[in-house]
């Protein structure tokens, strides 16, 4: 009996296995900013850019602490020095201010600098694991998801790289020196302003933690809007065939209105928190202006110092209110940081050697699948091909029948390794093709599936994209063998005809024959042909078949096919029923032998 895979534990690097992908609406938000941590691996390329960032923040901070000294200075010498010594104390302040702003504005350069280069990287590491990753991975996450995370989430963290961090460490460092320069100003009125801080901080850890919870479940909301747009706007042709437009345009809506429940939500208790803390600053702002009024009339301390008092005051109050605003921020992009580095950090079970042990330009490879069993990890109760062993060897051409569900396309599926199979063996030339780079034993294939994926680009480069090094005359020669040639000369700018998103310019047929052009164009040493020539007219096909059989004198050639003319000329038929070989040899022998290949060939081939 065949047994399921197992999935992997979290490893000690904090790896996941694709199985364990969680569900949009089951996903996690960082229940602290330790996730931050995880964009360390971004920011060490540039640690002389972030250290340089920094230290230009920290001497703003300084000017900013220093300022208020230079306004004391020109407020206490209207009454004390003379107007030379008075007009020296002005332009100082001026002077001051004068670096404060130039050395803000190089802050802000190298900080939102730094922000964006690092998102471009994270986005195309994101983007190079995610493309990279078996089917597996996108059986647990919807492409829409991983959008979701490439763009939203990646909007937040570029807030907190490029502005959120650098106005907390800026807040934080005002905040120490104001609360130090505000003690050597006045000890009786900084002893009010620091009753102010427990009644502002509290509130903010206590609404910090509804936040939290509000902005996961945001962003869960966010992800499964794109989700579903994603996927329907890629099928509207299907939703309008089934007159399917008012139920989408509702069941988006009903997403969305939801997503805005949430954000009301959270945008209310931010609203509510805000107003607090500055009914509060303002209020106790206030209340030392009086106490110091009173100090100053009586000569305790002069118009200068007050003012000096009221500027650190002000400053360490706004640093507070500030960093209230920040926090909120940092635990989103916390939890924004903690589902990109997931996906970085998601083991996929097909594991690439990347060991070149098979030359280039190989030209014989004999196939060899021996005792395979396969289940699918998202379906472990169904085994789709059980104790299949088959020789194919160089320049024959093969033909796989069988009922829909016995298991044809799940083999070209394996012989790539999009997924590994559970026991068994598949080998080329005596090789497994689990010791082979997943580059090497791919190059090994060119596969023609059943509906060919059309880019959004020219003839030419989707023909290309079987190998983007072709010329054009290669194009040109791989489109004549695909009986594509004759209909790219008719369209309105031949091979530099844009087709539109995923081909919508084009016929299910002119696809097809795209696709096969696009095959042929790899060269490679074995031909995967999954039901290639079932939306080609007579004649399409016939040229084609021709083309085929041309190819198949120095290629080994596979193909899934129900037509008769394709199962006729194969050198050999293997016949599939629930994952096993029923029966194999010629057409002519099966239909002598009256069996499953007989009847399939009289309701499938013969009818025709």
């Amino acid at each position: 009996m065949v047994t399921t895979r197992k999935q992997k534990k979290l490893g000690s690097e904090g790896t996941k296995t694709i199985g364990e992908q969680p569900k949009t609406a089951d996903r996690q938000s960082s229940k602290n900013l330790n996730a931050l941590s995880g964009l360390s691996i971004f920011i060490a390329p540039y640690k002389f850019n972030f250290f340089s960032a920094f230290f230009v923040l920290f001497l703003t901070a300084i000017i900013a602490l220093i300022f208020p000294l230079a306004v004391r200075r020109v407020v206490d010498g209207f009454n004390d020095g003379t107007a030379a010594l008075m007009d020296q104390y002005f332009a100082a302040a001026v002077g001051i201010a004068g670096l404060l702003a130039l050395g803000t504005a190089l802050r802000f350069y190298l900080i939102t600098k730094l922000g964006e280069r690092i998102i471009v990287d994270i986005r195309s590491a994101v983007f190079s694991r995610a493309i990279g990753m078996s089917p597996v991975f996108f059986e647990k996450i919807m492409t829409g998801e991983v959008l979701s995370r490439l763009t939203s989430d990646t909007t937040l963290i570029l807030s907190v790289v490029s502005s959120s961090v650098s106005l907390a460490v800026r807040n934080i460092l005002l905040f120490m020196g104001g609360l130090l320069f505000m003690l050597g100003t006045s000890a009786k009125l900084s002893a009010l302003v620091l009753i102010l801080v427990p009644i502002v901080i509290v509130p903010i850890l206590a609404m910090g933690r509804r936040l939290r919870a509000l902005s996961k479940a945001s962003q869960a909301k966010i992800a499964d809007s794109s989700g579903f747009a994603s996927e329907l706007l890629l099928a509207s042709q299907t939703v309008q065939a089934n007159t399917f437009e008012d139920s989408s345009r509702e069941n988006f809506s009903k997403i969305s209105e939801d997503s805005f429940q949430i954000a009301k939500k959270r945008i209310l208790v931010r609203s509510v928190m805000t107003a607090f803390i500055i009914f509060i600053v303002f209020t106790g702002i206030v209340c030392i202006l009086w106490v110091g009024a009173r100090d100053v009339r009586s000569g305790n301390m002069t118009a200068g110092y007050l003012v000096q008092f009221v500027i650190y005051s002000v400053m360490v109050a706004g640093s507070v209110a500030a960093l209230s605003e920040i926090f909120g921020e940092l635990q989103r992009a916390a939890g924004a940081t903690e589902r990109l580095v997931e996906i970085l950090n998601i083991e996929d079970p097909i594991q690439d050697t990347g060991n070149s042990l098979i030359p280039k330009n190989l030209l014989n490879v004999e196939l060899t699948l021996a005792g395979v069993n396969f289940i699918y990890p998202s379906r472990p109760e169904i085994t789709v091909l059980e104790d299949l062993s088959f020789t194919v060897k160089t320049g024959e051409t093969i033909a796989i029948v069988g009922p829909s569900g016995s298991g044809k396309s799940t083999i070209f599926k394996i012989l790539m390794r999009f997924y590994d199979i559970d026991s068994g063996a598949i080998n080329l030339n005596k090789l497994n093709i689990k010791d082979l780079s997943l580059r090497d034993l791919r190059n090994c294939f060119a596969l023609v599936p059943q509906e060919p994926v059309i880019f959004g680009t020219t003839v030419r480069e989707n023909i290309r994209f079987g190998r983007p090094e072709a010329t054009d005359e290669e194009v040109s020669n791989a489109s004549n063998a695909s009986a594509a040639h004759e209909f790219v000369t008719t369209l309105p700018n031949g091979y530099d005809t844009f087709v539109g998103e995923r081909g919508i310019m084009l016929s299910v047929g002119q696809k097809q024959r795209i696709g096969i052009a696009r095959a042929i164009l790899r060269e490679s040493p074995i031909l995967l042909f999954d039901e290639a020539t079932s939306s080609l007219d007579a004649e399409s096909e016939r040229a084609v078949q021709s083309a085929i059989e041309e190819l198949s004198k120095n290629k080994t050639v596979i193909v899934i096919a129900h037509r008769l003319s394709t199962v006729k000329k194969a050198d050999r038929i293997i016949v599939l029923e629930n994952g096993k070989i029923n029966a194999e040899g010629t057409h002519s022998k099966l239909v002598k032998e009256n069996g499953l290949y007989s009847r399939l060939a009289k309701l499938q081939f013969l009818s025709a």
